[in-house]
């Protein structure tokens, strides 16, 4: 094994696996340091994710169930990049979210807010050449979750990504600018201070669509010193 590549974590990127404030790290977060292990040959060499994994309409989470999903409508675009600042190609982005009224479509998500029968909150694209992805959505409400008294989660859009290797695997949120929930989210919390303002989405007029959809720009970094930090799935 010697010889063969590691790629220890960032200092001060990254969220700490126990973090008092988020409750359910507690009961997940390992009891042991973690070992890094060297990659190998299948690390580094997959996954082999083809452009016949995404559909026609994946893209656009507005249109795939015949009728007009409810709420503000945006895009939500950017691109993918390693830790030289260079464009990912062919980098599986899929998303998932709650409608706009805050409220997932799964079985665990029973809090009364409205279901939307034309969205269900999940979409996939590729990267292109230069390493950009663009979905069309609704922008997804504040929820309340049961960490603490009067919680609420800021409207976020989860993130997965799939890059040319497994050390560009990327799990994570993306949050929109100057909501008044983020002083007392502890999964945004968890991530260091200087850290944490690359989890957050810029508004871009430019990229805005006249009289069709306001548009959010977000670059993710897979990895290295400028890295966007781990997300969590678990809410």
């Amino acid at each position: 094994m010697d010889g063969l590549p590691h790629y220890p974590l960032p200092e001060g990127v990254h969220p700490p696996l126990a973090f008092p404030g988020y409750r359910s790290t507690a009961l997940r977060a390992p009891r042991r340091p973690l070992v890094a292990l060297p990659h190998g040959l299948t690390e580094l060499t997959g996954p082999l994710l083809g452009a016949d994994r995404v559909g026609p309409d994946d893209h656009d989470l507005t249109v795939q169930h015949g009728g007009e999903a409810l709420g503000q409508r945006i895009i939500v675009s950017g691109r993918v990049l390693d830790e030289g600042g260079r464009p990912v190609r062919d980098t599986l982005v899929e998303v998932w979210q709650a409608n706009a009224a805050g409220r997932y479509r799964h079985e665990a998500d029973t809090w009364p807010a409205p279901l939307d029968p034309n969205f269900s909150g999940l979409g996939r694209t590729v990267t292109d050449a230069e390493g950009r992805y663009r979905f069309t959505t609704v922008k997804p409400g504040a929820y309340p979750w049961r960490n603490h008294h009067n919680a609420w989660r800021p409207a976020h859009i989860h993130f997965s990504l799939f890059g040319r290797a497994f050390p560009q695997r990327l799990v994570t949120q993306m949050y929109f600018p100057d909501d008044p929930l983020f002083a007392q989210d502890p999964v945004l919390g968890s991530v260091p201070a200087g850290a944490r303002d690359r989890l957050v989405s810029r508004f871009d007029l430019d990229a805005t669509q006249p009289e069709w959809a306001l548009c959010f720009t977000w670059d993710i970094v897979l990895r290295g010193r400028d890295a966007t930090p781990f997300g969590d799935d678990d809410d």
